[in-house]
């Protein structure tokens, strides 16, 4: 099983553990104390740990438990008491100690007492023990690691539209706030274009949605593959598609805009061997100003409105917010 465990104890305590997790064909890593196991759980995020039983590793299991990216890491704590405690006040001391280790946030509590005098069958059952409970930790680490790559790929299907196979407009809604936070952090300039497909309730109506949902997919493959590797493409909804063009000016973005209008419409569509479509797109761009908000609507408005003139003024088009900004007419839906 591969997995990354982090011993943190004294040298005699680690030696002893190194043993035996060998004997189960695994590896560890060693810290003497809990200060110098705390940058090396923050950089390795170790699967397991097994920590020596005192203040400071309770400490240090706390702190693990508290930290929502460290939480996940199995932490077992381990103390070399004699296994036969008579006195009341030493079993006392025995079961706060157990106690308080859960209390911290240890997901299980050990006794390997290393008493030289146990006979070898006693020896082998605690190191038989602490295999077990290695194992039923990595076990859990390994259902944590599948139910984190399971919620990976539900997200990435929340966030992805089945059709184009682009970013939704609910990933849009959750990128454009951090690429303009970004922006502004790095006093970068960001620009915005809203893309329509030109006449596509004919294509429809004409053709059928079988067609239609072709020329979405071709559309946007086609954006998808003449873009800029700082360009983010989503689909904002039925024919609509929407660009995020991080670094990139109202200038440069109105450029942009008239590449991608020129590459739609330069060439027909082939929906099959008998069947060519032309397609055009209108696009309106918008950048980034100083009074937008942070979440982007003002931009998102500016960019639609221009898309808006792009559409009423003749189609296959760019306005950006450069040009005069009139009042846009109301265009046709078709």
């Amino acid at each position: 099983m591969d997995a990354s465990i982090l011993i943190v104890g004294s040298s005699d305590f680690s030696a002893e553990l190194l043993e035996q997790i060998h004997r189960i064909q695994m590896f560890a890593i060693v810290a003497p104390d809990a200060s110098e196991a705390i940058p090396l759980i923050q950089a390795q995020q170790p699967d397991l740990i097994l920590l020596q039983a005192d203040a400071d590793s309770l400490e240090l299991c706390s702190l693990i438990k508290q930290q929502k990216n460290l939480s996940w890491i199995y932490c077992i704590i381990v103390d070399r008491l004699p296994m036969t405690v008579t006195n009341p006040t030493e079993l006392e001391k025995v079961l706060e100690l157990r106690s308080e280790a859960l209390e911290k946030g240890a997901d299980a509590y050990l006794n390997l007492s290393l008493d030289m005098t146990a006979s070898d069958s006693l020896a082998d059952r605690r190191v038989r023990l602490l295999q077990a409970q290695i194992k039923t930790g990595l076990r859990s680490v390994l259902n944590h690691r599948e139910l984190m790559r399971t919620n990976d790929i539900l997200s990435a299907i929340a966030l992805s539209d089945p059709l184009t196979e682009l970013n939704n407009r609910r990933a849009f809604d959750w990128e454009l706030p951090r690429q303009i936070k970004n922006a502004r952090d790095r006093s970068e300039p960001l620009s915005l274009l809203m893309l329509d497909v030109d006449y596509f309730k004919s294509i429809n109506d004409t053709y059928g949605h079988r067609v239609g949902d072709q020329a979405l997919q071709l559309v946007s493959a086609r954006l998808r593959h003449n873009l800029r590797f700082h360009d983010t493409l989503f689909r904002y909804g039925g024919e609509e598609f929407v660009i995020i063009l991080s670094k990139t000016d109202c200038h440069e973005a109105d450029l942009v805009a008239r590449r991608l209008c020129r590459l739609i419409g330069g060439q027909p569509f082939t929906i099959s061997d008998n069947q060519d479509l032309n397609i055009t797109i209108s696009a309106g761009a918008a950048s980034l100003l100083s009074a937008d908000d942070a979440k982007g609507a003002s931009l998102i408005h500016r960019a639609d409105q221009n898309l808006l003139r792009a559409k009423a003024t003749g189609r296959n088009r760019v306005v950006s917010s450069f040009e005069t900004q009139s009042p846009p007419p109301d265009p046709s839906t078709d």
